[in-house]
């Protein structure tokens, strides 16, 4: 077979997948969408660890831009070391409808903080396993701050936004499921604080939260 043939070839077989993907997610949509139970956000731990939560209230215009789904928007305090921690969990119910995850790579800029530096963590978990996830540092003013965010849905967790929209539209055709979420920890360097601290500290405030999100965010 030549190359012309080939690449021929290799054309119809990418665009037979993309209509049979398209026709499976329409017919999925035809369906009533299986949601499994699972815990609301307003009953996650209020103390993990030596930390202890405090809710935090959303604007009206944050929570429509966010869409129809759950949230829960909250600053933990390490009172012995006094440090701070903010999570953010975005929940999705349903995203049929267009009401997807937004990505903090878009948000963050939005509200004012500028990326300096951006890459990849893994979080090691008690039971032994993994999950990498995005790190980034960023600044507002004279202020930084240590961001890790990533998107989990029925057991899977990646730091992907593409990745995590395949999995959306495999998993809304295979299981007739579209519900997913974004978490996302911050904490600030305190003064004189290094940044790779900072960071330690965020990776160790999610090994203290990750084992927790199943309940809310089902397999």
């Amino acid at each position: 077979m030549n190359s012309v043939a080939q690449n021929s070839w290799f054309r119809f077989s990418v665009l037979a997948l993309l209509l049979a993907a398209t026709f499976g997610l329409l017919r999925a949509r035809e369906r009533e969408e299986v949601l499994p139970p699972r815990g609301n956000l307003t009953t996650f731990p209020v103390s993990l660890g030596d930390w202890v939560g405090r809710d935090l209230a959303m604007s009206p215009g944050v929570l429509e831009s966010l869409g129809p789904g759950e949230f829960l928007f909250r600053d933990y305090s390490n009172v012995s070391q006094r440090h701070l921690a903010n999570l953010f969990i975005a929940f999705f119910p349903s995203q049929r409808q267009g009401d997807t995850i937004h990505s903090p790579k878009n948000c963050l800029p939005g509200s004012g903080w500028i990326p300096l530096q951006s890459s990849r963590a893994w979080i090691t978990l008690q039971d032994g396993r993994s999950i990498e996830v995005n790190k980034y540092l960023v600044e507002n003013g004279t202020d930084r701050a240590v961001v890790l965010y990533w998107y989990q849905s029925h057991g899977r967790a990646t730091p992907s936004e593409y990745k995590a929209k395949y999995h959306l539209v495999a998993d809304s055709i295979a299981m007739n499921r579209s519900d997913g979420a974004m978490i996302r920890i911050t904490t600030f360097p305190a003064k004189g604080e290094s940044i790779p601290d900072a960071e330690g500290r965020a990776v160790q405030f999610a090994q203290l939260a990750v084992p927790f999100l199943d309940a809310y965010i089902p397999r």
